[in-house]
């Protein structure tokens, strides 16, 4: 009998664990950019990356949640000399904390907003220098965006991060345009489990 009782609290807990948290994967295309800056000798375009990761989602009843994320997300921007033409990525690897305060309708459709820590791990070559050693180690951000979520698990959302720090830890003449912040479109699918009834 004390076996069937535990069986079945244990059994009603793990019910109550899979009603209120829901665990995630997802990933996608970024599409990133920097803004402001001195660039008057130089132009910046987009730089097409990608960003994967896990995530929490702990529900406050049926419209509100806490989401936060832990994402590998590679990010920067494509410079053009004006005078050269000759173009060269500035490319930063992230691992990005967002926590995301979410708002969802019962039909599926939900906005989100919060703020992003990102950790600064890796880079690529810009200038004869590496990239990782011109920028600072963390970055921080604020976060919205809107997507659809099924009843079954599957996603999609968008969201655009500005960068509200920035990026460069250089300050010589010649980074003119050290001043720069990261400016960063998401676009990607997700996935639940323990997903409500």
């Amino acid at each position: 009998m004390k076996k069937i009782l535990f069986a079945s609290l244990l059994f009603v807990s793990s019910a109550s664990f899979a009603q209120k948290f829901q665990l995630g994967v997802k990933g996608g295309v970024n599409v990133s950019n920097f803004t402001g800056g001195d660039f008057s000798t130089a132009k910046k375009s987009s730089l097409i990356g990608f960003h994967a990761g896990a995530f929490v989602n702990y529900k406050f009843g049926e419209v509100i949640s806490l989401q936060p994320e832990l994402l590998f997300s590679t990010q920067g921007a494509t410079i053009e000399d004006r005078e050269t033409g000759n173009k060269q990525d500035f490319k930063l690897n992230y691992f990005s904390i967002p926590v995301m305060l979410k708002v969802q309708s019962p039909g599926g459709f939900y906005v989100e907003t919060g703020p992003v820590v990102s950790i600064n791990v890796s880079g690529g070559d810009f200038m004869n220098q590496s990239v990782k050693d011109v920028t600072n180690g963390a970055d921080f951000a604020w976060a919205a965006g809107l997507g659809y979520h099924t009843k079954f698990g599957l996603g999609i959302g968008a969201r655009y991060n500005v960068g509200l720090t920035k990026v460069s830890n250089v300050s010589n003449a010649s980074w003119k345009s050290a001043d720069f912040k990261n400016s960063v479109l998401q676009v990607g699918l997700f996935y639940t489990l323990f997903n409500n009834k």
